[in-house]
């Protein structure tokens, strides 16, 4: 390699490292500082340690001998220093490129946690003064704007230099807007409605249940549709979305996807971070991917193609800059074909159930499952799918008198309460001592979800994403008959959905025992599924649990449902929603076939053959 091309980055970590009780190890053992050069200053009155990037010869010793892993050196191309957006201080994250908006169109942002999504849009939004790498002396926007010159973001940024755009952004963390803002949902709403189209917004995202009520007594989905209502509702140039799937079932994404969709006009720009592949692909015109180090980089590619763009991030790749960023391709090749095994190795059952809470009946048909087996429960919210899996584990009793089959039952629910006053090792250590110290389970599953990063974290101060990796771990780690999974995506970005997936699924096959699954995220449910489940009803009142079929029934009649359709793209095999009244989409609804389990068929571009087949090559993108 020739480093006369590379630029050296120092990262540290301000949560891990404590120069109070370092023992400057990292400092002694650094060939520079025995020069008598500054290379690494350690403090003991400063929260953080610094280290000169300009003499840092990359040796990665101080990586090894800082007792608190929190030193990072990293190599970076030189030319990523011409094309620095923004740096957090010295040491700190530092973010390159800024993704390409176009009039009239939704622009998607995917990457993984940690890589600079949310400050894409803070800068965008002009909540945040791009420095351009000058963390001591930042630039004024008169030097930003001619920074852009020749490119779509000078025009941007002169725009909001002179407040000619009005820029709303709809936060990441939902949960956080009770704490600034105060009054019924209903009242601010109405305030918020410079558009005029309050009741249909209403209407079309079901909040008339809880318009009355204070922000701070909604749940996570209910705050999450008020605050997607309150931005659609405003008169805006710039429209910004973070994650807005989050806590949402299945209709409600779509609903939701379909709200931004009509937002996007010709004059108005629309930028939108999701995790939901299958989502991001129906809502988005094009895509960017983020690609680079959590925590310590991220680089912006320029906008693809939405299929593109999206498989370009599975496939790890970037043919454009010729760049590989992960060693795996992602890959989402399932079958149909372990029905016949089923039925010779069933080994429990369940007989109809039947469970009254708080004016919600659920009734819940007779079924079996079996050794290996990963059975996902599809429906929306309030529609007993939670109430389902407490029945299973046996924490609520049925109203008609049936036992559920003594088993040894391991439970992770949906939301998850950090209250170990300890390490995550200490708490691994206290719950499943003796599994997350085997080899064959490091392996499996600690080793994918990364645990070891985080064992000396305090649980209470873990992010959503990290504590949701805990929790998965601790419920593999404990022996059992059935794994009870409630939503295993919340919080985690894509490649860590798929990540888990693989990890559930692996475990769940050599160990031989059998998990009921709810998840929304349909690409992570498909994956995972060999069976499903279909709840129908009417959801906080009346519904039932279908006995268990094929994922291909299964899925076929919850997406009719639902009133959409999916293909499967022919390179990584992912699942894609069509879009609302495409040919695709109506050509699948006319033949009934809303879902694609036959990944090597010429169907999966074509859904009619012979005579309409060359009409929907040329259609693809309608």
């Amino acid at each position: 390699m020739n480093t006369e091309k590379l630029t050296r980055i120092a990262i540290v970590d301000s949560d891990k490292c404590k120069p109070k009780k370092c023992n400057q190890e990292c400092k002694s053992n650094c060939p520079v500082v025995r020069t008598g050069k500054l290379c690494i200053e350690v403090i003991s009155t400063s929260n953080i340690c610094k280290i000169s990037e300009e003499l840092c010869i990359g040796c990665g010793i101080c990586t090894k001998k800082c007792p608190f892993d929190a030193i990072s050196i990293i190599n970076l191309p030189k030319n990523l220093d011409k094309e620095t957006t923004h740096r957090y201080g010295p040491n700190g994250f530092k973010l390159h490129r800024l993704p390409t908006l176009k009039q009239g169109t939704v622009t998607g942002l995917v990457g993984v946690n940690g890589i600079g999504k949310s400050t894409c849009l803070k800068i965008m939004a002009a909540k945040i003064v791009p420095n351009l790498g000058k963390y001591d002396n930042a630039p004024p926007w008169e030097d930003i704007v001619t920074h852009y010159r020749g490119s779509e973001l000078q025009n941007y940024f002169q725009k909001v230099v002179e407040d000619k755009l009005k820029v709303i952004l709809k936060p990441q963390y939902v949960d956080a807007i009770p704490k600034t803002v105060k009054g019924t949902a209903g009242d601010i709403l109405t305030k918020k409605d410079e558009l005029k189209q309050k009741d249909q917004l209403i209407a079309h995202l079901e909040l008339n249940k809880f318009l009355d009520r204070t922000l701070d007594v909604l749940s996570g989905g209910e705050l999450q549709r008020w605050a997607i209502a309150v931005v659609c509702a405003q008169e805006a140039d710039v429209y910004m979305f973070d994650e807005p799937s989050s806590y949402l079932d299945v209709k409600q994404r779509l609903s939701v996807a379909k709200l931004i969709r009509s937002m996007c006009k010709l004059n108005n720009y629309c930028l939108v971070v999701e995790h939901d592949l299958s989502v991001l692909d129906y809502l988005s015109d094009t895509v960017c991917c983020l690609y680079g180090v959590p925590g310590a980089y991220g680089v912006v590619t320029m906008p693809f193609s939405v299929r593109e763009g999206i498989n370009i991030f599975l496939s790890g790749f970037i043919p454009t800059e010729n760049l590989r960023f992960r060693n795996e391709e992602l890959t989402f090749k399932i079958s149909d074909n372990n029905d016949i095994v089923r039925k010779r190795h069933t080994t429990h059952t369940w007989e109809t159930m039947t469970t009254t809470l708080a004016g919600f009946s659920l009734t819940v048909q007779a079924g079996d499952f079996s050794p290996s087996e990963i059975i996902v429960l599809l429906a929306e919210n309030a529609c007993g799918k939670t109430t389902f899996i407490r029945l299973l584990a046996g924490i609520l009793k049925p109203d008609n008198g049936y036992t559920v089959p003594e088993l040894n039952v391991s439970y992770k629910p949906q939301k998850i309460a950090p209250n170990f006053p300890g390490t995550v090792r200490q708490l691994l250590h206290t719950k499943i001592a003796g599994t997350y110290l085997h080899p064959q389970f490091n392996s499996d599953v600690m080793k994918p979800l990364k645990i070891a990063d985080i064992m000396d974290f305090e649980v209470k101060k873990l992010s959503g994403g990290e504590l949701q990796r805990v929790a998965i771990t601790l419920c593999l780690g404990k022996p059992a008959d059935i794994y009870l999974i409630d939503e295993p995506s919340a919080y985690l970005d894509s490649e860590q959905r798929l990540t888990c997936s693989k990890v559930i699924k692996r475990f769940i096959l050599h160990s031989k025992k059998t998990a009921f699954i709810v998840e929304h995220d349909l690409i992570m449910a498909t994956y995972l599924a060999d069976r499903v489940i279909v709840f129908d009803g009417i959801p906080s009142i009346k519904c039932q649990a279908q006995p268990p079929e094929s994922l291909l029934t299964g899925m076929n009649k919850f997406l009719k449902e639902m009133d959409i359709t999916f293909r499967r793209d022919p390179t990584n095999h992912r699942p894609r929603i069509n879009k609302q009244l495409s040919v695709k989409d109506q050509e699948q609804k006319k033949l009934g076939t809303y879902f694609y389990i036959d990944t090597d068929s010429d169907l999966l571009d074509d859904p009619l053959p012979s005579s309409s087949s060359k009409r929907t090559r040329n259609t693809k993108n309608s």
